[in-house]
């Protein structure tokens, strides 16, 4: 089932606000989880694939984040790109923050 018309356009809007958000929220949650001296290199390697699957989910769900035509796998593998995109700018956004870079 494709999305038409402004009805894409409103389901990538929302999507890409969702996986914005939960990729901001994503790496303060994990690291409060892996945050130990045996598991702290797993944080963002954790982050990546959680936000992989939160974009895939969101972009299932709103299959208009990938066009006006776009069918439900598309808009997935679509979602799945935004999110580890995502994931890698906002894991660079808090080591920018700590005052890393």
């Amino acid at each position: 089932m494709a999305a038409t018309g402004p009805a894409s356009g409103t389901q990538r809007t929302v999507a890409v606000l969702v996986v914005v958000v939960a990729g901001l929220l994503s790496l303060p949650v994990v690291a409060t989880f892996l945050d130990g001296d045996s598991t702290e290199a797993l944080v963002v390697p954790v982050q990546v694939a959680l936000m992989a699957v939160v974009g895939a989910l969101v972009g299932r769900v709103l299959p208009g984040i990938a066009g006006a035509t776009a069918t439900r796998p598309r808009g997935a593998l679509v979602g799945a790109v935004l999110g580890v995109a995502v994931a890698l700018l906002s894991a660079a956004f808090f080591v920018w923050l700590l005052g890393g870079i």
